[in-house]
């Protein structure tokens, strides 16, 4: 891996910084629903679908754990180095001593990096990590709670109801900075995204800061082997979202008739994963109340990941209501780490 490289976006057109940002609470029709209830409703869809945060239950958070370190998903390493070597850019930039929230720890290595560097003068850091795996939560907080002077505070909730509950705890002067790391962005699609975050900069204050990563367009060979890798290792990951409806729903999917296919949509730039079925079929879903008939090559929908494009990345933040301070490209990962100012 060559060492990142600085680099500035171009700064939005005119005509977005005459556009006023709509900003308010991002639409989350399925935060009300039951997971049976939102499992219904995506598989009756057409094409059938799963909510992709399904797939991070306990054994589902370690599966994606164990992608993060394979040689074929550079975008763990690639963000890590950058976040090495930008830190204390980083936190000047924030406050020195911001109240930090990471939507979407992980295991909580990239923060950790982050609020360390050996030093042993690193300021006092209140942290609260959001995330709706608790299991993804007990492994980040383990991981910062060993680093001195962080206090760790866990929320199990989606991002914006998480960050929501943060903010109402917020003294008076205290700056904010959420982290926003992984390429998560890239889970949602351009419209949910763009609502997310507006929600997020609804949540803060001007002057608040945003880190955010982003996967980056890249050629479609080093994308497929990210999302279907030789040792299988993604393939368990969204199998294991079957798994997980027997075991939750009393489901009666057969793992041998399903198999795991990754593919780039370029129209939308896209990677996606569906689960194949293999023969004609019928699966009953008693949980949720469904009984499924699948031909030979239907498939269920059960994520997707946006790639963007780094020339155009500070217009997607302005309209949401920030302004890049500055940004870092990792160029052989193809990944992009921007900090902005909420404005």
């Amino acid at each position: 891996m060559s060492p990142a490289s600085p680099m500035r976006l171009v700064p939005p057109s005119p005509a977005l910084r005459d556009r006023v940002p709509v900003r308010g609470p991002a639409a989350a029709t399925t935060a009300t629903l039951t997971f049976a209830e939102e499992v219904a409703a995506l598989l009756r869809d057409r094409p059938r679908r799963l909510p992709a945060h399904a797939l991070y239950d306990a054994l589902g958070s370690s599966l994606f754990d164990a992608i993060c370190h394979l040689p074929w998903y550079p975008i763990t390493r690639a963000e890590t180095a950058l976040l090495q070597t930008h830190r204390l850019a980083i936190l000047e930039a924030a406050g020195r001593r911001p109240r930090v929230v990471e939507l979407g720890p992980g295991n909580g290595e990239k923060l950790a990096t982050l609020m360390q560097d050996g030093s042993g003068d690193d300021p006092a850091f209140d942290v609260h990590l959001v995330d709706v795996s608790a299991t993804a939560l007990d492994a980040a907080s383990a991981r910062l709670r060993r680093l001195p002077g962080v206090a760790v505070h866990t929320h199990v909730a989606r991002y914006e109801v998480g960050l929501r509950e943060v903010t109402l705890s917020r003294t008076a002067g205290e700056t904010l900075l959420v982290a926003f790391l992984g390429s998560n962005i890239g889970n949602f699609d351009p419209p949910e995204a763009a609502a997310l975050l507006q929600d997020i900069r609804g949540a803060m204050e001007r002057g608040d800061t945003l880190l955010i990563g982003a996967d980056l367009v890249k050629p479609v060979e080093q994308l497929q082997a990210a999302y279907d890798d030789p040792l299988g290792v993604t393939a368990a990951f969204n199998c294991n979202l079957l798994v997980r409806l027997n075991r939750e729903l009393g489901a009666d999917f057969d793992l041998e008739h399903f198999a795991h296919d990754a593919r780039w949509n370029s129209r939308a730039q896209r990677m996606e994963m569906h689960l194949v079925s293999l023969a004609q079929q019928r699966v009953h879903v008693p949980g949720a109340k469904l009984v499924l008939d699948f031909h030979a090559g239907e498939t269920i929908w059960t994520e997707s990941s946006y790639k963007y494009e780094s020339a155009t990345f500070g217009e997607t933040l302005w309209e949401a209501g920030f302004s890049t301070i500055a940004s870092w490209q990792d160029q052989d990962a193809g990944f992009l780490l921007t900090l902005a100012a909420a404005r």
